[in-house]
């Protein structure tokens, strides 16, 4: 079947401004406040649907002081791997790249700051409560000093996390072609710049004032992907902004080290409240979905495993000392365990990233009088004797109302009349003891005098 010639030609018209604007929109996220599992989550998946919706450009405003190093590597590597360019913008005035953010810049095909905005303090911070690493200079490893080998093994580790970090940064500014010299600086001793100074310095490629600018700016800026160079067009082009979805505000709310504590800890107690009184199912559903809750929180966060075991060894102290009374051994020593593990649970000095001390103490004393106080007085209350109920009949007294015919008879127990059996004949008026009870029937012997 052939077309007319004029057919063909309308085709043509209508189709040249969609495939002229193919790739004519970008996509912008938003990172505003600390680097955490949650916002990497967001960003690498943000990233990924960004490269598929055939974006020409993402754009990533941040703000932030920094966060945990998994994280932010995590980032990096779905900004290297990214198809499409991507524009890190720090942003608004008043925001901040620090620490981990500085990376996360270094990283991007553009790097954009608006004015009022700061980069640096790159120094990353020692897991397990070591402080900031110790810049390295000559009062680092001096010979002349006698340190009887105590401060060897920190500096030694303290130099490995600032050398891997700083060829880390070191190796993203000569991959974008930006000051690797400073980058080395900012690593070692905490250096910071303005927005200014950085682009004088190399450290970013331009000063705009808001997304608008920045779009304007980039229009013919060229950039290095896939091993070629291209130039950006951004000529009309609208921008997309992708929103936190339910997974992400989930794991953002759990992966906080204090919520995560706390449903640590629910979990724990509704697991005990269920297994102390089987059938409530109630304590158990709640413990059970908490527990679950904090492990997948756990999974992401720098836990330390011997404060989550003494977490749980102290409690398991204060429950003994509950059932098996120990003049307070127990008890104390469950505390002091609940304490430390609670204090060294969350393996980072990391801002942002510790559990709330206040916290931690509120919870020592309550689970220390929970456990030594309420259990203590349920166990108690446990082993008294039964004050109601066929339990309550045995070893009670009463006399015979009949002489008994054979084993068989009836006796008075508290005023009441009752079917009774015994091994032994009794005669009216006799004292009783109830040994046990068969249905309505009761057992009984007689009852020895003092």
């Amino acid at each position: 079947m052939r077309y007319p010639a004029k057919w063909l030609l309308i085709v043509v018209v209508l189709w040249t401004p969609l495939l002229a604007g193919a790739g004519q929109h970008a996509v912008l996220l938003e990172l505003d406040g600390p680097v955490s599992p949650a916002s990497s989550d967001f960003l690498v998946r943000g990233l990924d649907k960004a490269g598929d919706s055939g974006a020409g450009l993402a754009v990533l405003r941040i703000n932030t002081p920094g966060g945990l190093d998994g994280a932010m590597r995590n980032i990096v590597q779905g900004i290297l791997a990214s198809p499409i360019p991507v524009a890190c913008f720090v942003a608004p005035s008043g925001a901040r790249a620090a620490s981990a953010g500085t990376y996360i810049l270094y990283a991007c095909h553009v790097a954009a700051m608006a004015p009022g905005t700061n980069i640096g303090a790159a120094t990353p911070v020692q897991l397990g409560g070591g402080g900031l690493p110790k810049p390295p200079g000559p009062d680092v490893a001096d010979p002349g000093k006698d340190n009887g080998g105590a401060d060897d093994n920190g500096s030694a580790m303290q130099h490995k996390l600032v050398n891997d970090a700083a060829a880390y940064l070191r190796s993203l500014a000569q991959l974008r072609g930006r000051n690797a010299e400073w980058a080395r600086e900012t690593v070692e001793t905490g250096a910071s710049l303005s927005a200014a100074d950085a682009l004088e310095a190399g450290v970013i490629d331009l000063i705009a004032r808001d997304l608008g600018d920045l779009l304007a700016q980039l229009d013919g800026f060229p950039v290095a992907l896939d091993d070629a160079t291209t130039n950006l067009d951004t000529t009309g082009m609208t921008v997309t902004r992708i929103e936190p979805d339910w997974r992400t505000q989930l794991l953002s709310v759990i992966a906080d080290p204090n919520i995560t504590y706390i449903l640590i800890l629910i979990g724990i107690y509704g697991l005990i409240f269920e297994f102390y009184n089987p059938g409530m199912v109630l304590p158990g559903v709640v413990g059970a979905i908490s527990l679950l809750l904090a492990l997948f929180a756990l999974q992401v966060l720098p836990v330390n495993y011997a404060g989550l075991a003494l977490l749980v060894l102290g409690i398991a102290f204060m429950i003994a000392e509950a059932f098996a009374p120990s003049f307070g051994a127990l008890g104390m020593g469950g505390l002091i365990a609940f304490l430390i593990g609670s204090v060294i649970l969350i393996d980072t000095e990391m801002p942002g990233y510790g559990i709330s001390l206040p916290l931690i103490l509120m919870f020592t004393a309550v689970s220390g009088l929970f456990f030594l106080g309420v259990i203590g007085l349920a166990v108690k209350a446990r082993a008294r004797p039964v004050v109601s109920g066929q339990e309550e009949l045995l070893d009670t007294t009463g006399t015979v109302l009949e002489d008994f015919i054979g084993d068989a008879g009836r006796v008075r127990i508290h005023g009441e009349s009752w079917q009774a059996r015994s091994t032994v004949p009794l005669r009216h008026g006799q004292p009783v003891r109830v040994t046990g009870i068969d249905g309505l029937t009761l057992q009984v012997e007689p009852q020895q005098e003092d």
